[in-house]
Formats: structure tokens, sequence, C-alpha cells
């Protein structure tokens, strides 16, 4: 009983723990505009179904992409025994679906340890790839300190995860063996269970062990250590980049339909061209009126001006640097990269949350109002994080979009606030600026006197 007492707290401030921190997220999520998704529902769902959970854009690089699968099926597959695990620590009830299940149950266990077997293997390759290897896409600049860190803590958490595993299974077949295991008496187990790996694993660890309250100690280790494995990794996924995990699955869904190459456009530009070329409705006189109003803020200068869809796409992110490496600005050296932005993106608006919920008054716009995402002024933007620079390098390819393995735009944000530094600030690089200026004073993009029309004219006269 005392066992059920303490996995019932436990269970309690851990998921409560994670609750609260996932609604962190949402908060951060929802600093941005709101953005109407829609389209297609059935091409959505077969994004979520074969980008999701088929990874089918992993397999670009069927290599990795085939290790990736691994551990990836094993996460899915072993909540199977992650809800027994559940169902034991609240009623006791060991090994719970065996009798109902049978052999069904053995293979699903066996299936699930041969893909925990093949996920060792894949994670032990990762950890290589990242510590020993050092790809390039693994080591750029953006990439040091703390996501280096936080790659190779998730793959540890993945081989205690296997550990506990194969400890509590192995443990168990070697006390069943000697008709001490905690499932001993349940109807329908007989002899051994011939379980894939632990019913060779185990004797070969833990069958030369004659204390049986040993035994009994590793196997609840094991026992324990698996459920306090999940708990753990379901409280770091917050502060991870393997947030991409849970969040993979809503972005792949809301993403954008359009073909890659369109643009998305502006009404407000739309407006004030119009405006200026005199192509408004009726008489001019609303048109007037609506130059005479204050200009509204082009593009993007923070969290707040992007969508809600934009900053999910920086928390989805897996920092797998698959965009950086097919990008051709950062391919020729520049400072760009995609990845980088989509990074910069998630820790501003983590830097944003946490100055709303310290709910400081320094942080206020206007100090005679509540700390709020319309009322928040701390004196930083996203130009902070991401320099013009970068932007500036940007080809608009599209090839960090075709790349992403989930389905993210990091194209967007960054011509988003390319069109606020060059709309609002009235600033770019020196040799766009002539452009520019001959487009808004001469209507042409080269700097001629000569009226664009002036060829319908000889047309025409003739």
């Amino acid at each position: 009983m005392l066992q059920q007492i303490v996995f019932f707290l436990v269970s309690l401030a851990a998921l409560g723990f994670a609750g609260w921190q996932f609604s962190k997220i949402r908060r951060n999520v929802l600093l941005g505009q709101p953005e109407t998704i829609s389209g297609n529902s059935g091409q959505r769902w077969r994004n979520v179904l074969l980008v999701a959970f088929g990874q089918s854009r992993m397999f670009k690089r069927w290599i990795p992409a085939l290790f990736h699968f691994f551990i990836y099926a094993a996460f899915l597959l072993t909540q199977v025994e992650l809800i027994e695990i559940f169902i034991d620590g609240l009623t006791g009830a060991h090994r719970f679906f065996y009798p109902r299940l049978g052999g069904f149950y053995v293979f699903v266990i066996s299936f699930i340890e041969v893909l925990s077997l093949l996920a060792l293997i894949a994670t032990v390759i990762f950890l290589i790839r990242r510590n020993v290897l050092k790809l390039p896409r693994f080591t750029k600049p953006e990439m040091k300190g703390w996501p280096f860190r936080d790659a190779n803590i998730i793959l540890y958490l993945e081989i205690a995860l296997i550990a506990c595993i194969f400890t509590m299974n192995g443990t168990d077949e070697v006390l069943f063996n000697r008709g001490q295991s905690h499932a001993e008496g349940v109807e329908g187990l007989e002899g051994s269970f011939n379980f894939a790996v632990s019913s060779w694993l185990g004797p070969m660890l833990f069958g030369g062990i004659e204390s049986e309250s040993l035994l009994h100690t590793l196997e609840r280790t094991g026992w324990w250590g698996h459920i306090l494995v999940v708990f753990a990794f379901l409280n770091y996924l917050p502060i991870s980049k393997h947030l991409h995990i849970i969040l993979a699955f809503p972005n792949t869904y809301f993403a954008r339909l359009k073909p890659r190459g369109e643009m998305k456009n502006m009404p407000e530009i739309m407006n004030e061209v119009k405006s200026m070329m005199g192509l408004g409705d009726g008489n001019g006189e609303g048109d007037m009126a609506a130059m005479e109003e204050e200009l509204p803020e082009f593009g993007t200068k923070d969290v707040f001006g992007l969508s809600w869809k934009n900053i999910l796409d920086a928390y989805s992110c897996t920092e797998c640097g698959r965009c950086t490496a097919v990008c051709p600005a950062n391919i020729t050296g520049k400072k760009l990269s995609p990845r980088k932005i989509l990074m910069d993106i998630r820790d501003r608006a983590t830097e944003v949350g946490q100055k709303l919920e310290s709910k400081d008054p320094q942080y206020a716009a206007d100090p005679d109002k509540p700390l709020s995402k319309d009322n928040f002024d701390d004196g930083k933007s996203l130009f902070d994080y991401i320099t013009p620079e970068e932007l500036h390098a940007c080809t608009t390819c599209n090839a960090c979009v075709e790349a992403c393995p989930v389905l993210i735009d990091p194209l967007d944000p960054i011509l988003q606030m390319r069109r606020y530094e060059i709309l609002t600030l009235s600033q770019g690089p020196g040799d766009w600026m002539p452009l520019f200026n001959s487009i808004e004073n001469q209507g042409s993009a080269w700097a001629m006197s000569v009226d664009r029309d002036a060829w319908t004219k000889e047309l025409t006269n003739e």
C-alpha cells in the first residue's frame, strides 16, 4: 500500500509540474498575432500522418533517418509498458495485461525490447556523431553551450531508460523462473515470460545473483527508474529542443499549404501603393484620407508582430540543422543560419514570457497600466538577437523550408523582419536603397525619368 501512495504522490507532482511548464509554452506561443489557419483538412491530416508520424521527410537522408526511427518507434511503443507501470503503481497489479492478452502480450513486449535494443545502438551512434565525428551541422556557432549539452542530455536519458527497461524485465524473468516474481500466481503465467531479449539477457546478467531480496531490489529499481526517467523527460521537454516530440504534430497540421514560392502579401503595403498610384476605389477621397492617417508599422520588430504559428514553428524546431546545411548563404560563409533564426525567436519569446510572468512594472510601456503583452516594452526586440547582416543574406530560395522535417517555415519571419527594417525604419544595405528609392520616386527599378508606360504611347501613335 505504501508503494501505491508514494507512486500516486510522485505522479501527481511530476504531471502537475509538467502541466504548469507546458502552460507557459502555450502562453509564449500566444504572444504572437492571431492567424487564421484554413485549407484542406484532409491534406493537413495527411501531413500529420506522413510527416509527424511517418517521418517521411527524415528519409531524404536514410541512414540517420533509420536510426532516428528506431528511437522514435521505441519511444512510441514503450508507452504500452508505461501504461502497465501506472496500473501496477496505482493498484499493485503486476503484468496486468498478460492474462488478458496472452501470447500477444509476449509479442508486444518482445517487440518493444527489440526496438529498445536497436534504439540503444542508435543512441550510441548519435553520441558518436555529435561528440567524436562532430558533424558540421552539429558544430555551428549557435550550437555551442546549452544546445550542445541539451542534445547529449536527452541521449543519456535514453540510455538510462533502456537500462531500466532491461533491468526490470531481466530480473523479473529470473525471479519468475525461481517462482519469486511479483507476477507469480497471476492466472495464465507459466514457465517464463520468454520475452525476446530479457529471456536470455536477464539470466546472463542477473542469473548468478543468489539473493532473492537483491533481485527484488533490482527489479523495483528498474521499475521505479523507468517511471522516474519518463517523468524527468516529461519535465525536461519544455526547456529542450525535444519539445518537437509533442509540437511536431500540431505544427505539421497547421503548416502552410500554399506553394512555397508564394510570399505572403501585406494589405497595408498594397493599399499604400494603390493610394500613391491613384488606383484606389471611388473618387479618391478615401485614398487621400487613408494617406493622411498615421502610417501602419510594416513588418515585424518583435515576437508580438509575428503570428502564433511563427512562434509555434520556433518551439517545434528540432535543431537538426538540415535547414542550415542546405542554405546557400550559409554554405558560402555568410552569417545566416535559418536554425539560429528560429532558436532566437524561441529564446526571445521565452524571455518576454518570463518578464511578463514577473509582473515587474519596469517592463510596462505605460507604467499606469498593468503589465501585459499589449503593454510591454523592455527596450529590446528581435533585432537584438538577429542582426541585419543575417537578414540581408537570405536569398528567399526556400531551401530551408523544403529541408525541414517538421514543415517549419524559417523564411517567413526573415521576410517580416526585413520588411520592418526597410519599410518602417527606412534602412537597409547601401546597394539596395537606390533600387527602393528609384521605385518609389520613378516607378521603375532604374533611375530613369521616362514613364513606365511610355512604350505603350509609341504603339498608339503608330
